[in-house]
């Protein structure tokens, strides 16, 4: 079982207290660390003390709703993930939410299973995202440089969509190996649902136009499992 110190810190700001203690509750069970606060301004008071894995806030609220406050909070940390719990399903509230840099959005009433799975989704991308940032990876002829997001060959450079590069990195991390379905589109789109699925193909088809300039280098499907990117004695710097 795990210990205080090694369970993930969660902050739930809500301020129906019987919901924010059920969710507290399950949470706990799971084995996560939950703090409940029954409105925001308290919430912001404990994130300025204490250290959390992720934010649950309840976008009505007294004294700060849940949009101020993650205001305030991406003001301290940028990276933290945000999950907005709401009775409201506006679609400008939904859209101010991501703007403010939400990872995901859930409207109540849910299934406190589904809080979970999303939660543990953007914990696998977060954790992804935390492990060795490779500047540069030498695909045959081509130079693709992580941070700048550019693949270049000769005298061409192309300026890769932020999805083009975190799905071409995942392959470069699985090079001459299989690249799961599964982790990429809940690594990088947070569900494997259908049409995510499909959106994945098409970038799929995206990079390997990209890559045409160098017939060694190859992203085979491999069925029923994802995708191989194959490169001939691949370098990274």
């Amino acid at each position: 079982m795990n210990t205080t110190e090694n369970k993930l810190h969660i902050l739930l700001c809500e301020d129906e207290e019987s919901l924010g203690m059920l969710v507290r509750e399950y949470l706990q069970a799971k084995g996560y660390d939950a703090e409940l606060f029954l409105d925001g301004e308290a919430g912001y008071k404990a994130f300025m003390k204490g250290k959390y894995d992720m934010c649950l806030l309840d976008v009505m609220m007294p004294k700060m709703d849940g949009f101020a406050l993650a205001r305030e909070i991406r003001l301290i940390n940028a990276d933290v993930p945000i999950i907005f719990l709401t009775a409201r399903n506006l679609k400008d509230d939904i859209l101010e939410g991501f703007k403010l840099g939400a990872d995901d959005y859930l409207t109540k009433p849910f299934s406190m299973d589904e809080l979970v799975y999303r939660m543990e989704a953007i914990l696998r991308r977060v954790r992804a995202k935390s492990q060795r940032v490779v500047a540069q990876y030498q695909l045959g002829n081509f130079t693709f440089d992580t941070r700048r997001q550019t693949l270049s060959i000769g005298d061409k450079q192309t300026k890769l969509t932020t999805k083009e590069s975190e799905l071409l990195t995942m392959l470069c991390t699985h090079v001459n190996d299989v690249l799961e379905r599964e982790l990429a589109l809940k690594t990088i789109w947070i569900d494997d649902n259908y049409f995510n699925a499909r959106s994945m193909d098409v970038y799929i088809t995206k990079l390997r136009k990209h890559l045409k300039d160098d017939p060694n280098i190859e992203i085979n499907n491999v069925h029923g499992k994802g995708y191989r990117l194959i490169v001939p004695n691949m370098k990274e710097e």
